[in-house]
């Protein structure tokens, strides 16, 4: 399994006028909480991936967010042994991920993760200690990179 390639992904670290960050909690693992983030479609622009994937997971525009900076270069995580050949139809071995941190500056009431296709049964705000402790093991590398890359904009970092 280890030839399979990484699926492309984007996540997005969206985050308040305090710094604190929003988390969801996964819908389909109740205690697991994590940041937006999901593919890139064929042919498709990062960029462009970050601002859909934050609509159709959270409900919110590109109106309603500032791009503040990216991850210079991707971030790539493996799946545990547990998971490999389960998920994405078992044709990836982990995931590489363009970062973006976001500044909401529209009003929170746009936040809605009762969409079409709902990924969070709930979110919150939280700052960057609790975000790293909360996440899923095998994503926690990715996690702590993040917030040492953002760290000047988030709260409690």
């Amino acid at each position: 399994m280890s030839d399979l390639p990484y699926r492309p992904c984007v996540g997005i670290m969206l985050i308040n006028a305090e710094g604190e960050i929003f988390v969801g909690e996964r819908i389909d693992t109740p205690g697991a909480w994590q940041m937006p983030q999901g593919g890139i479609d064929k042919g498709e622009e990062a960029d462009v991936a970050a601002l859909r994937e934050l609509e159709e997971e959270i409900g919110v525009t590109a109106a309603a967010v500032e791009l503040i900076t990216r991850t210079p270069a991707p971030l790539a995580y493996d799946l545990p042994p547990h998971l490999l050949g389960k998920v994405w139809g078992g044709k990836y071995k982990g995931q590489i991920q363009h970062w973006y941190l976001m500044r909401l500056t529209g009003d929170e009431a746009g936040i809605n993760i009762d969409v079409e296709h709902p990924e969070f049964s709930r979110w919150r705000w939280t700052d960057a200690k609790a975000l790293v402790d909360e996440i899923v093991p095998f994503k926690r590398p990715i996690y702590e990179a993040l917030v040492d890359a953002f760290g000047m904009y988030l709260k409690g970092a």
